[in-house]
């Protein structure tokens, strides 16, 4: 997978977030986006994933051309990646009643099937409280599939939360709240993972056990982390500071 960005700026009103930004983030590498509170680095995560419009210029998302399974993937509506043979027919899928049609010859991903590739955790985005864990792993899964070399029972073991994985997460602590957002955006199979401060409310074992996460699970993974505080995205290659995107 890879994202450009070409002359992508956002603005409120008369404000500017950013302006004339430029960049490609490419599969297998991790970037940090930075900047003081308040500079924007949330609203380009969200122009980036397609929650949020850009007021100028583009944001785009390519891809490997289609092959055998993916295509299947996209006709039943899971948007799981698989590597098998090369497709050199036509995959479609009807999104919001309307038919989009993705020829395997190009590699641009339409803009209403982007959320299937990618997926994001941030403290804005809750959880469904009155679930358990475990049918909150269940719900999210039913859209988008998670690593199938893992059952939903390791996945909660894995972030420590075998022990409450019965119990309504509204009576989860924050800590434990942020353990299963990072769980869903993780162990999605997707290739592209935006983490918006992926460390709030977690202890130091939280932070630990995010950065092994990330070790195991996403080494080949398109990640992009917001952050002002260096232990989030101590690991990535790349920084992109959203100051150099505000007008002069």
């Amino acid at each position: 997978m890879q994202i450009q960005l070409n002359n992508t700026g956002k603005r409120f009103n008369r404000e500017w977030i950013f302006r004339n930004c430029n960049y490609t983030f490419k599969a297998g590498t991790a970037y940090a986006i930075t900047g003081p509170n308040g500079s924007g680095k949330s609203t380009l995560l969200q122009t980036i994933a397609g929650a949020i419009n850009a007021s100028e210029g583009s944001v785009t998302v390519y891809r490997e051309p289609f092959t055998v399974d993916q295509a299947q993937s996209v006709n039943s509506g899971n948007g799981s990646s698989v590597n098998s043979k090369r497709l050199t027919e036509y995959a479609s899928k009807t999104v919001n009643g309307k038919r989009l049609t993705v020829d395997s010859s190009k590699t641009t991903v339409n803009n209403e099937i982007r959320y299937q590739h990618l997926s994001i955790a941030a403290p804005y985005l809750e959880l469904v409280e009155e679930m358990t864990a475990i049918e909150a792993l269940q719900f999210h899964a039913a859209f988008k599939p998670l690593l199938p070399a893992l059952t939903i029972e390791e996945i909660i073991e894995i972030v420590g939360l075998k022990a409450a994985a019965n119990k309504q997460m509204r009576f989860y602590s924050s800590g434990m709240k942020q353990r299963m957002k990072l769980a869903q955006a993780i162990f999605s199979d997707v290739p592209i993972l935006l983490l918006d401060e992926p460390c709030t409310n977690l202890d130091a074992v939280g932070y630990a056990l995010y950065h092994q996460l990330i070790e195991n699970y996403c080494k080949e993974k398109l990640v992009i982390v917001c952050s002002n505080d260096f232990q989030e995205f101590d690991f990535c290659k790349e920084k992109l500071d959203i100051m150099d995107y505000k007008p002069k």
